[in-house]
């Protein structure tokens, strides 16, 4: 697979969020580690933000399927409708 392909997966989100936060991980890793040039840190910092914002979406996502999850009396979960606090 191309870097091209790798990077229109990484945008549309389409990564598991533990797939993307251990890119992140060795992008971070290797911008402290290496002596790179510019050019290179500036395309790790676009991968960088990329993946950054996968794993925020996906961590939003998982937060409001957690909300929905309503206990019933017997102990059953159930999704119940999701009530937006921003009114």
């Amino acid at each position: 697979m191309s870097k091209t392909a790798k990077a229109g997966d990484s945008a549309k989100g389409s990564l598991p969020f533990e797939d993307a936060l251990q890119k992140l991980e060795s992008v971070v890793e290797a911008m402290e580690a290496d002596d790179l040039p510019l050019e290179t840190l500036l395309a790790r910092y676009e991968e960088g933000a990329r993946l950054v914002k996968i794993c925020q979406e996906k961590l939003a996502e998982a937060e409001v399927k957690i909300q929905k999850l309503e206990k019933t009396a017997v102990g059953e979960l159930k999704l119940k409708p999701f009530e937006s606090s921003e009114e």
